[in-house]
């Protein structure tokens, strides 16, 4: 099991950080107290849901309970349990500008102003600092290059499938999925409802899938929609974006949007892409028949 323990100054980037990891499939906690950091490691290890890789966030948040985090430390690395420890930091100019920007407290001014309290988290962090196993200065890095800063270190020996394709059918009659990033109509193509004998089955079954894709403009559809999505997929990458969903529609979610979006998976599998399907509205509509 991979277990990284992920802290730093407050305002260097540690929730940008932790969503990184969530993206790459870490099991993630942001803000646990120091002293349960043992027993979740524990926990996780003997779990039976085989977790590979775990992140945790430990701060100044804990207020008085992260004073044990270096006496906790100290005791993992004794008793030989195996983390790595990543340190964020920032110049304290960039610190105070996020802070503004944001509008957030630090959690150490109580009753201070922010400087004040940012040179006293930098004492309370500075035995902690020296144990890290890697620091990152994140004062002149955006969101996108400090993913690309922690990719170098935590996936270059770790297995990653790029980008997540989320490949949805459904129904226009049930609505358009709220989270799709590309929409596609497939009302255009001939309908398998009207053959009596595809009526009650769906695009998961053979004969629909040889119907729908047996029509030359079903054929030119998936030639030119691949060829949009290998253009642009990369670009999706480029910018850092971890899930790109595709929704494609017919009427009632249940024949030609079905056929196409296993067809698709096929297609973008075997181009090396990441890809799974939600067949969203397949079930409503068995009972009623695409019309």
């Amino acid at each position: 099991m991979r277990f990284v323990i992920i802290t730093g100054l407050s305002g260097a980037g540690k929730s940008n950080t932790i969503r990184a990891f969530e993206d790459w499939g870490f099991f993630c906690v942001d803000n646990l107290p120091p002293k349960l950091v043992p027993t979740f490691a524990e926990l996780c290890s003997r779990s039976d849901n085989n977790i590979e890789n775990v992140a945790v966030g430990v701060d100044s948040r804990g207020g008085v309970f992260f004073d044990d985090f270096e006496q906790v430390l100290l005791e993992m690395r004794e008793r030989k349990f195996k983390f790595d420890l990543l340190f964020l930091e920032a110049h304290d100019n960039v610190l105070v500008t996020r802070y503004k920007e944001s509008r957030r407290k630090h959690p150490l001014a109580t009753e201070s102003r922010i400087s004040v309290a940012m040179e006293l988290e930098r004492e309370k962090l500075e035995k902690i600092r020296a144990m890290a196993d890697h620091i990152i200065d994140t004062s002149s890095l955006a969101v996108k290059e400090l993913k690309e800063e922690l990719e170098k270190i935590y996936l270059q020996d770790m297995p990653t499938s790029g980008m997540l394709i989320n490949v949805v059918s459904f129904g226009y009659k049930y609505g358009i999925p709220m989270d799709a990033d590309l929409l596609f109509d497939v009302r255009f193509l001939p309908n398998p409802f009207y053959d009596e004998h595809l009526r009650a089955l769906t695009g998961n079954d053979k004969p629909v899938q040889d119907f729908v894709l047996h029509f030359e403009q079903t054929q030119a559809f998936v030639e030119k929609l691949m060829d949009l999505l290998e253009y642009t997929i990369p670009y999706y990458e480029e910018e850092g974006k971890a899930q790109l969903v595709v929704a494609i529609g017919c009427t009632g979610g249940q024949h030609r949007s079905v056929t196409l979006v296993n067809h698709i998976q096929e297609l973008l599998q075997k181009n090396g892409h990441w890809v799974v399907i939600d067949h969203r509205d397949i079930r409503k509509h068995l009972s009623e028949g695409e019309k």
